[in-house]
């Protein structure tokens, strides 16, 4: 199985359209075309379903899931810095602003073109692996390795949406690694623009440009108030930080008197494309005020565990009808998995709801109703994340991108162990996210095109 543009797909299909829900498509048929775009769900309930597999079949196009696989969405990770890969798992042991110098002279060798494209190959291809089919990127400050970030998810057939991180404070950003001038980080936001727009490659938009401000500390408000021109302008997505720790959310307090979100609104960088990392100590009114721009949160619940001081109240977010994702936050986090960042969104949302402090008594020790499960993990993993870049993928509908997973159940390496007696279709879709490794994703294809895959 390789190349599903022009074709039919038969099979069972999982998918969780909106919150709290999985819809499981049973022996469907999903028909593909030639651009990788769905044109038609036929379920076996439809009267029309045997005379479309017949059909199929006779066109030459119809495509039979082995036995033991079914197909997912693929993932949708909306926070990764990009050039931190190779920092994946390491020094973790230090607060957030003490992590950064690590990270900065990291960052500040992509200087060098032929450490990015090694860096960024390896990267591309893992996420592929793991069936990241959407990949929302902060680059570093340089011009052409972001380009090579670019050129690379074209390659290698990732959807992807690229930022060169904009950073001009002198005060929070070190001499070698900031941009030269606000002017610089400026005229660089909008040649990045203009580079992925006029790409001969990206004729079909797989990757979109992002204008980055890496957060609120490490820019002027010159710099601020130019993106929000730029975004203003041509109307692209936007990605930054948001009230991710104490030390960060002080910070903003301190310089500006508001929190990030009221900050960010003013220079005109909350928007419909907007994604927020983290957002673990926004207010209420942050929430309404997030939810009226229909910005998203990029949900990281993993690397809030090291950094961000606090667990991200999601389900009040989700009531306030803020847009949620989630997100790896390579290297803030140690897994580069979106089925990780699906299994620590439930245990953390668990841990808020019940309390961590065995000195309380059980009813003031939580957040009460705060839980998630598997479910609307799944959810925020896929059509949640999708929403939120107002991307037409992630879920198995017409008029969405094919971007999907056939996951094995049977794979010989695998982590999967189903029970015919025992295991009802949502048991298998609960197996498949809190028990699959990447030997289990046996293809992955973005737009109908394979591009990964353990099989």
């Amino acid at each position: 199985m390789t190349d599903l543009r022009g074709k039919t797909l038969a099979g069972t299909f999982f998918h969780a359209p909106v919150l709290g829900g999985i819809e499981v498509l049973d022996d469907a048929l999903v028909e593909i075309d030639e651009a990788g775009r769905i044109t038609t769900v036929t379920r076996s309930s439809d009267p029309h379903h045997e005379g479309a597999r017949i059909a199929a079949s006779r066109a030459g196009a119809l495509v039979t899931l082995p036995a033991g696989s079914y197909v997912i969405p693929g993932f949708v990770d909306l926070h990764i810095h990009a050039p931190q890969y190779p920092q994946l798992g390491k020094a973790l042991h230090v607060p957030l602003e003490i992590w950064l110098r690590h990270t900065f002279p990291l960052e500040a060798r992509y200087a060098d073109v032929a450490f990015a494209q090694k860096v960024y190959k390896t990267l591309v291809a893992d996420l592929l692996a793991s069936g990241t089919t959407t990949a929302l990127y902060f680059a570093t400050i340089h011009q052409e390795a972001t380009r090579l970030l670019v050129d690379t998810c074209l390659e290698q057939g990732q959807r992807a949406l690229v930022g060169k991180v904009a950073m001009d404070n002198p005060q929070e950003c070190p001499d070698f690694y900031r941009d030269a001038s606000t002017e610089a980080g400026l005229e660089g936001t909008r040649a990045l623009l203009d580079y992925v727009r006029a790409h001969p490659a990206n004729e079909g938009g797989l990757v979109h440009p992002v204008v980055t401000p890496r957060f609120l500390p490490s820019c002027t408000d010159a710099m601020l108030e130019g993106l929000g021109a730029i975004v203003k302008e041509h109307g692209c997505h936007v990605q930054t930080h948001c009230s991710e720790s104490d030390w960060e959310h002080g910070y903003v307090l301190a310089r500006h008197g508001v929190t990030d979100a009221e900050c960010l609104d003013r220079f005109g960088l909350l928007t419909r494309r907007s994604i927020l990392a983290h957002a673990n100590l926004i207010t209420a009114s942050d929430m309404a005020r997030i939810a009226a721009r229909g910005s998203g949160v990029a949900h990281c619940p993993l690397s809030n565990a090291y950094f961000s001081n606090a667990v991200f109240p999601l389900r009040a977010a989700l009531a306030k009808g803020v847009r949620v994702g989630l997100g790896t936050d390579i290297s803030g986090g140690p897994s580069a998995s979106m089925l990780d960042a699906c299994r620590l969104a439930v245990a953390a949302s668990r841990m808020l709801e019940s309390g961590v402090d065995p000195a309380l008594p059980p009813e003031t020790r939580g957040r009460p109703s705060s839980r998630i499960d598997i479910r609307d993990a799944f959810h925020l993993a896929t059509a949640g994340g999708a929403d939120a870049l107002d991307l037409p993928v992630g879920r198995f509908e017409p008029g969405c991108h094919f971007d999907a997973v056939r996951v094995d159940t049977t794979a010989p390496n695998g982590t999967i162990r189903l029970f015919d007696e025992l295991d009802a279709p949502e048991d298998v879709l609960a197996k498949i996210v809190y028990t699959a490794s990447r030997a289990n994703l046996a293809e992955v294809w973005v737009a109908g095109r394979r591009v990964g895959g353990a099989g």
